[in-house]
């Protein structure tokens, strides 16, 4: 209990206290989901529930309580049918003999499946749902994902608002991200998101990594250069979990990166191009490692967790120190762009109308003085309209009823263009 109460000591020290809104990314299967479950579990246990949102559309189950869940706002299946794609054939081959749900040969819906232009025969649900879906309209299931993200971003100011409310109950606020990685991390809605979270409240990006999988030095190297890539992309306190634990210890790989030739004597029993471009980019991450906060973690065990939460104060600290003042000045450095600007517009407005009303003098015999431009707007710029009315030569033609003859017919002809617009859209 003692290492998530010290993360909010410097918060509590500095004045009103924010939660530290720790952003869970990772490669699909590396054990996103579970381990928020057991972050979850153990704040609970600690007496410090967390405030828990789910971003991903796509999940069939959350196995923890989420406080805010994007299912609930957007229908991932029902975004797939907003956008009608002709009733063909997407998919070519008459009988696929992978999963289309995971694109695994050998898994637990592993079944043949015939793909017809009326029907699908399977043995997975699931795939059935998704085939399906994907047959008859133009977004996939990847689609589907970003589409549902970006209406939820849309709509993040009222989530924005719902932390600072449970800012007083809840010092942690835990973010499941959509089992795609670049789903988020390179998308539109996954920028707006994270930077509207830095911008208001300590953030920190934690990065799962699957340790049984990285366990062959080519593999390791381009989990790292991903991690490298959302670090720099994010620009925000960073911290890599390794994953799994309980299945291979976690020792080797901050060997490899503390140790420059250990590394190099792994990658000696590769003898692929691909192992000659990681003993060259080896020699770059060597600053990227020299900083880098790398945690070892079992998201089903629970050990590490400890550890894990001291990693999360340092980086809690490092964000009040270095990056709040960073977005502090880009905030002020914006808002004097935009009143430079504004200025500016009013200096040109200020010229034209000038120039105008400069203009209008010159063209009458006598010699009026200049008004102000904001006189000029209200006027429009015609000091004597009643002048001008009494000298027109239209004062026979009745200009309502002129109106009104040309209204009518463009707002017939709207009607039944709109009518005509409704017809279709529901024949289809």
């Amino acid at each position: 209990m003692a290492a998530p109460a010290a993360a909010a000591e410097p918060q509590a020290s500095g004045g009103p206290r924010h939660p530290v809104c720790l952003l869970v990314l990772g490669m699909a299967g590396s054990g996103k989901t579970t381990f928020v479950q057991r972050l979850t579990g153990h704040l609970h246990a600690q007496g410090t529930p967390p405030y828990v949102i789910n971003l991903d559309p796509a999940v069939h189950e959350v196995p923890f309580p989420a406080n805010i869940d994007i299912r609930d706002t957007v229908k991932y299946k029902e975004v797939m049918k907003q956008y009608p794609f002709p009733s063909t054939l997407v998919l070519t081959h008459s009988w696929l003999r992978f999963c289309v749900f995971c694109g695994l040969k050998e898994c637990f819906c592993l079944f043949p499946v015939k793909y017809t232009s009326k029907r699908m025969e399977a043995d997975c649900g699931r795939a059935i749902s998704v085939l399906n879906l994907v047959s008859r309209y133009g977004l996939g299931p990847n689609g589907g994902i970003v589409t549902s993200l970006n209406l939820f971003a849309t709509r993040f100011d009222q989530v924005m608002k719902f932390i600072e409310k449970a800012q007083n109950m809840s010092k942690y606020v835990l973010i499941d991200t959509p089992g795609q990685i670049e789903v988020f991390t390179w998308s539109a809605s996954g920028t707006i998101i994270t930077e509207a979270l830095a911008s208001s409240f300590p953030t920190v990006v934690i990065y799962v990594m699957d340790t049984s999988r990285s366990t062959n030095p080519v593999t390791f190297m381009s989990n790292m250069l991903y991690a490298c890539s959302i670090l720099y992309k994010t620009k925000l306190p960073f911290i890599v979990v390794m994953n799994k634990t309980d299945i291979i210890d976690h020792s080797f790989a901050v060997e490899w990166m503390q140790d420059f030739e250990a590394f190099q004597d792994a990658l000696n029993q590769e003898t692929t191009y691909v192992s000659n471009l990681t003993r060259s980019m080896s020699l770059v991450l060597d600053e990227f490692y020299s900083s880098l906060r790398v945690v070892g973690v079992s998201a089903v065990l629970g050990t590490g967790l400890d550890e894990l939460f001291v990693q999360v104060t340092s980086a809690a600290e490092e964000y009040e120190r270095e990056y709040r003042p960073e977005y502090e000045r880009l905030k002020k450095s914006l808002a004097s762009a935009e009143s430079q600007q504004q200025r500016e517009q009013l200096e040109r407005l200020r010229k034209d109308m000038g120039s105008v009303a400069l203009d209008a003098g010159t063209a009458k015999d006598s010699v009026s003085p200049v008004l102000h431009p904001s006189d000029l707007i209200l006027t429009r710029g015609t000091l004597d309209e009643e002048d001008e009315e009494a000298d027109s030569d239209t004062d026979d033609i009745d200009h309502r009823v002129t109106e009104e003859s040309h209204e009518e017919p463009a707002f017939q002809n709207f009607m039944q263009e709109s009518m005509a617009q409704y017809w279709k859209r529901n024949n289809k």
